[in-house]
């Protein structure tokens, strides 16, 4: 669908990259398979190649790359190493905007690299004052701006532990997570923005400290412009007085081990109580550095935006940017306020060259009708990126047919598990419709099939069977790694299996079809939800779908469920088009046993619809965590669903 100009291919930072293996003694790396290979056959010299040319800051060099690359879990990289993550994200401390922060309400807030040091540096001397050490927990429950990222950058600058969740979540949701962990500092705003409504944050915030004993100190941030009272928060100070009159003018950075904690990061919780995944700062920031660098193409002229919150691993990867000397563009709010088009509205008026966004907002914008080719200019966009689920096929002709024919779409996976990916963009590459362009380099990808045999052409497990520096340190009160091996590497031992239902592609691509644990598998033959999702919501009539297997008559059937644009009703006529169109376009096993229609479709905070617990609800079983969904009403129109217990 796009092939990069050879003038695009020359500048790229991958091609200096191929160049720069090349000098440091592997002249047959020519080209990016070739690179491939050797990032995975040669980790012991790939890795230290990322490092050079990513420019990573440390006070003491490693002694030994890795122990063993092959032990999984359980690998050590760059043993010896000492170096701060904050360090290395505030090196560009001159007058270039560092972050360009954009509120829903209009709100336009811009920090220099030089102003971010500074207030860097005095909250992070006002933590210290505070006795705050290596290793400590410091929390944010906070809106997408500029204090989220200031708070993560000053917590980290001591060596302590940042975890964070968006304002939205619910009490129980919050001390799910941070109850857990026992942050002594949490951070959090008077509020803020979406649809254009203002949210209240503090009374919940009051709740979550009564009910999170170890919290010493709560600092608030204004956020929405309205007066702020922490009387009734216990241990509250303002921002403002908080910080007080410490100055900015130097921060002494904690040089700490490679594997020294820097996230703590959340499993969805929708099964049960959230698990705590604890990731490194060395591994955190050169594998954000590879994908931002070499796969992403981002440098020091850029603007890179990704519609996030601080509750989804994109808000940690994004801000990593900043390490690029790259402008990182933050936006908090609701993406289609004021009106469909307010993104590329934004687009435009900030210069963004790399847009990141969901599958979902794609699909949704398609749905809205938002032609931004005809509206916009866009002339700066460069690259789209997209992830959180996969991207349809469909979703590729409308970006290229009403967003921008010229721009790299970059559909990318991976997971708040490894705090990064396992398949990326590529600007040496084209894109191929349908397909993620690549897997990630020192990442060794494969397919595997039942058997756990790496399989081409065939649908099987997403599997990394080789180690990489961003894989968890471990996960948290889990000494003995017993939950961290059971997530991962039950299923065949010593192999990641990330629980992607995938295919590698002719072109060495891949395509995503869905989570595996939500595979539907009528007769014997599964099924990625994906494959049914991209034919469904080609009908103008349906806005989204789910599907999930019914246990029924000693088989599985499939149930789809459809959310219908208003005014449109589930007749007989648009049932019988929507098996039409999926079993033209799939398989006669693909076609649902029913089609009923919902008015919402439960999903989680980060916007994935969860099928694991519509799978749970029919068949009457509880869904053991509902403060981990966005809005878990919605799972009351799939219970006890009269047209279930018929044949």
């Amino acid at each position: 669908m796009w092939t990069p100009t050879s003038e695009r291919v020359a500048a790229a930072n991958l091609s200096r990259f191929i160049e720069f293996v090349q000098r440091r003694g592997e002249p047959g790396v020519v080209d990016f398979p070739r690179l491939y290979a050797f990032s995975i056959d040669a980790p012991e010299r790939f890795w230290p190649a990322v490092w050079e040319f990513c420019e990573i800051h440390a006070s003491r060099r490693w002694q030994e790359l890795v122990d063993d690359p092959s032990r999984m879990p359980g690998a050590r990289w760059f043993e010896g190493a000492r170096l701060n993550f904050a360090e290395n994200l505030l090196r560009h401390r001159d007058d270039q905007p560092a972050l360009i922060f954009c509120g829903e309400d209009g709100t336009r807030r811009t920090l220099s690299g030089a102003e971010l040091y500074r207030e860097v540096a005095r909250l992070a001397a006002a933590l210290a004052g505070d006795g705050i050490e290596p290793g400590d927990r410091i929390a944010g429950f906070l809106p997408n701006g500029p204090e989220a990222v200031i708070a993560m950058l000053a917590a980290t600058s001591l060596g302590a532990v940042w975890s964070s969740c968006s304002p939205d979540f619910g009490v129980n949701g919050v001390v799910d997570r941070f109850g857990q962990i026992e942050p002594k500092v949490l951070f959090a705003a008077d509020g803020y923005f979406y649809g254009g409504k203002r949210f209240d944050s503090l009374e919940r915030v009051g709740r979550i400290v009564e009910r999170i004993p170890g919290i010493e100190r709560v600092v608030v941030a204004p956020f929405t412009g309205a007066d702020i009272s922490v009387e009734n928060i216990a241990n509250g100070v303002e921002w403002v007085a908080y910080v007080g009159d410490h100055d900015g003018d130097s921060i002494e950075f904690a040089h700490l081990p490679f594997a020294h904690p820097l996230y703590v990061m959340y499993s969805s919780g929708t099964t049960g109580i959230p698990k705590c995944i604890v990731h490194g700062a060395g591994g955190t920031l050169i594998q954000h550095l590879k994908e931002q660098v070499l796969h992403t193409d981002l440098g020091r002229g850029d603007r890179i935006f990704y519609f996030t919150t601080c509750g989804w691993m994109m808000w940690n990867w994004l801000v990593s940017a900043l390490a690029t000397g790259a402008t990182v563009v933050l936006y908090d709010g609701n993406p289609f306020y004021p009106g469909p088009d307010a993104m590329f509205d934004l687009i435009d008026e900030i210069g963004i060259t790399v847009f990141g966004t969901s599958a979902k907002f794609i699909a949704a914008a398609e749905k809205a009708g938002v032609r931004p080719a005809q509206t916009h200019s866009l002339e700066t966009l460069r690259t789209v990126l997209s992830t959180g689920s996969p991207l349809a096929p469909e979703s590729f002709d409308y970006v290229y047919r009403e967003v921008k024919k010229d721009v790299a779409l970059c559909s990318i996976s991976g997971g708040t598990d490894i705090i990064s990916c396992f398949a990326l963009g590529n600007p040496l590459l084209p894109v191929y419709r349908g397909e993620l362009q690549c897997r990630g380099l020192g990442m060794k990808v494969e397919v595997l099939n039942e058997q756990g045999e790496p399989v081409r052409g065939q649908t099987g497990e997403l599997a990394c069977t080789m180690a990489f520096p961003s894989m968890p340190v471990g996960f948290w009160n889990d000494p003995d790694d017993a939950k961290y091996r059971a997530a991962y590497f039950e299923q065949h031992p010593g192999v990641w299996c990330h629980g992607d239902f995938a295919l590698l592609t002719e072109h060495e691509g891949l395509i995503i079809f869905g989570r595996s644990d939500a595979t539907l598998n009528p007769g014997g033959v599964r099924i990625g939800t994906a494959e049914i999702y991209r034919q469904v919501e080609k009908l103008e009539e349906v806005l989204e779908s789910i599907a999930v297997g019914q246990q029924h008559d000693g088989d599985e059937r499939v149930i789809l469920f459809v959310r219908l644009r208003e005014g449109v009703t589930l007749s007989e006529e648009l049932i019988e088009r929507i098996r039409r169109t999926i079993r033209e376009h799939t398989s006669p096993r693909h076609v649902p046993a029913k089609v009923l229609e919902v008015t919402d479709i439960p999903r989680t905070r980060s916007g994935k619809i969860v099928e694991l617990a519509v799978r749970n609800v029919i068949h009457g079983r509880p869904v053991k965590n509902t403060d981990a969904l966005a809005n878990p009403d919605a799972l009351d129109q799939f219970r006890d669903r009269p047209e279930l217990a018929a044949p």
